[in-house]
């Protein structure tokens, strides 16, 4: 997963190279599953990145930041019900 920047300097905007792919290698739903959650982990991980580094730099483009949050959010809760997915929650 990778960020680019584009823009001319005074309108950058930083957008994500890549994505999760719906293609996992061939086994088990469970580890498509298990698969696809890294991936998403992963994802999460970059946008933090990228949400810390646009901060940093102080003249962060606020609706950029704010699509960046709301976006990993959404990650969190697709991570959320896939862990859900995977680890059912049993009560004994």
């Amino acid at each position: 997963m990778a960020f680019s920047r584009e823009g001319d300097g005074e309108n950058n905007s930083l957008s994500v190279v890549g994505g999760v792919g719906a293609h996992g290698p061939a086994g088990s739903p469970g580890q498509e599953k298990g698969v696809k959650l890294d991936e998403l982990k992963q994802l999460h991980r970059d946008l933090d990145e990228a949400i810390v580094a646009m901060t940093a730099e102080g003249a962060a483009n606020q609706l950029e930041l704010s699509r960046l949050k709301k976006r990993k959010l959404m990650l969190r809760d697709q991570i959320t019900k896939l862990e859900d997915e995977i680890v059912p929650d049993i009560i004994a």
